[in-house]
C-alpha cells in the first residue's frame, strides 16, 4: 500500500497491538509534519516522488482540514483518503522527483492540488467489486464534488472540490 512502507504493521489481536495506534498520536505526527515540510495553505509544499509521502501528504491533509480549518471528522477522512489516491497516482504514475501539494479553502469549498511535472492525463477507468488496484480516480469521482487536471505549461494539476458547510 503506498504510504505504509517503513510503518509496522498490526500483527495480532491482542491488546499490544492495539496500543501503537492513537489519535493523539497521529495528530502530533500531523503537526510535525507541518513543522516540517511546511503549510499548504500558504504555498505549494513540495514533497519528494516516494510512496512514503503519501503519509505525509495524509498528515498534512489531516491537520489542515480537521484542526485548521474546523472541518468535520468525515469531511476529514474523505479529503485524507482522496489526497492518498491523487499522491499514489503521482508517485506511481509519473516518474517525478517531487510534487506539490496545496490547499485552498474558499467560501463553501475546499480545494486540494496535486502537481506534478508529467503532461499525461490521469483515466477514470470503470472497477469491478473484484479489483484490487485502478481505483483511485474512481474514489475521488464518487467522494468529491468535482475534480479535474489543468495542464500546465510543465506539468498538470489534478485537483478535487468538496462542498463545506460555512459557519
Amino acid at each position: 500500500m503506498a504510504g505504509l512502507e517503513g510503518i509496522e504493521q498490526p500483527r495480532g489481536h491482542g491488546r499490544a497491538t492495539a496500543a501503537r495506534w492513537s489519535p493523539a498520536v497521529e495528530d502530533e505526527r500531523a503537526l510535525k509534519a507541518l513543522e516540517l515540510f511546511g503549510n499548504p495553505t500558504e504555498a505549494e509544499v513540495q514533497l519528494p516522488s516516494r510512496p512514503e509521502s503519501a503519509a505525509t501528504a495524509r498528515r498534512l491533509t489531516q491537520v489542515v482540514v480537521l484542526r485548521q480549518w474546523g472541518l468535520t471528522p468525515k469531511m476529514t477522512e474523505d479529503a485524507v483518503l482522496l489526497v492518498s489516491e491523487l499522491v499514489g497516482n503521482a508517485v506511481r504514475h509519473t516518474g517525478a522527483r517531487v510534487f506539490g501539494l496545496r490547499m485552498r479553502r474558499r467560501r463553501g469549498w475546499i480545494r486540494i492540488e496535486v502537481r506534478d511535472p508529467s503532461r499525461g492525463l490521469p483515466c477514470l477507468m470503470p472497477v469491478q467489486e473484484t479489483d484490487i488496484s485502478g481505483r483511485g480516480l474512481f474514489l475521488v469521482d464518487k467522494l468529491s464534488d468535482r475534480w479535474g487536471v489543468d495542464l500546465l505549461p510543465r506539468g498538470k494539476t489534478t485537483w478535487f472540490e468538496m462542498r463545506v458547510a460555512d459557519r
